[in-house]
């Protein structure tokens, strides 16, 4: 008997309010849950665990994070109680080494990067869930190079779930009135949408060397959220179909765009 080969994904989350709203996006997220292969387990990679090292939560209860402020009470409020697992926190381990893995067993939990796309997904939160941090010294080729070692859990039933925005700049976000995309919000979003099926070595792919687009530094001042699409562009066989459940640009400077593999 075999298993299903999971799906990788890359999701947009946009703002934390997602998590109250019913809009496109959300909405989208709910669709996912309901029709992709259910996984055995879910490795998340979330922009919002940024570290110097690379760590993978390995409790049983991960706790819910609510990195955010100034947002409403209901917000706050929500939990996301899925269990965690230490089995697959060991096997991510295994599958990256030389690179030392930290076993956090106490520390982190889910980040709103993780369980605000995963409330929608699986509103149940009765799949195992695990997040690796990214670490923010390494190159983004390392990043990419870690997303092709990981690949192997994606045949083991585990499903691959990368959390952020290829566009973030949340200093030049439209707040009211006008929010149509800035140019070159809209030129490096396409840019990366028509690099999605690029093949090559990794120190080549335009996707690694973002920051060589003209709108690279302007759509990501920080790599933090765009780096999660490489673990997930890693993954990929090069064969499988790459589809984008979500897209567009919002409030200017935050782009949508989600990733699926397979």
């Amino acid at each position: 008997m075999t298993t299903q080969r999971m799906p990788a994904l890359f999701l947009g989350h946009g703002s934390p309010m997602n998590v109250l709203e019913d809009n496109i996006y959300t909405r989208a997220w709910h669709t996912l849950g309901e029709t992709l292969p259910r996984p055995k387990a879910i490795l998340a990679v979330s922009a919002h665990w940024f570290t110097r090292g690379t760590a993978v939560t390995a409790m049983e209860n991960p706790r819910t994070i609510h990195d955010f402020g100034g947002f409403p009470q209901a917000l706050f409020d929500k939990r996301y109680p899925a269990p965690g697992s230490p089995v697959l926190a060991k096997r991510v381990q295994e599958l990256l080494s030389p690179v030392n893995v930290i076993s956090d067993t106490r520390e982190w939990g889910f980040d709103h990067g993780t369980w605000g796309v995963l409330i929608k997904m699986y509103p149940d939160a009765d799949i195992p869930v695990i997040q690796l941090s990214i670490d923010g010294t390494q190159p983004p080729e390392y990043h990419y190079e870690l997303g092709k070692k990981l690949a192997a859990l994606r045949d083991e039933g585990v499903m691959i779930v990368a959390s952020g925005n290829v566009v973030h700049n949340l200093r030049m976000v439209k707040w009211g009135g006008d929010t149509e995309a800035y140019p070159w919000a809209t030129s490096f979003e396409t840019y990366v949408k028509d690099n999605l099926r690029w093949k090559g070595e990794a120190k080549d792919h335009p996707l690694v060397q973002f920051m060589e687009h003209e709108g690279g530094a302007l759509s990501n001042p920080s790599p933090d959220h765009y780096l999660p699409l490489l673990y997930v562009l890693g993954a990929w066989n090069g064969i499988e179909p790459i589809t984008q459940p979500t897209d567009g640009i919002v409030m200017g400077s935050l782009s949508m765009l989600s990733v699926q593999l397979g």
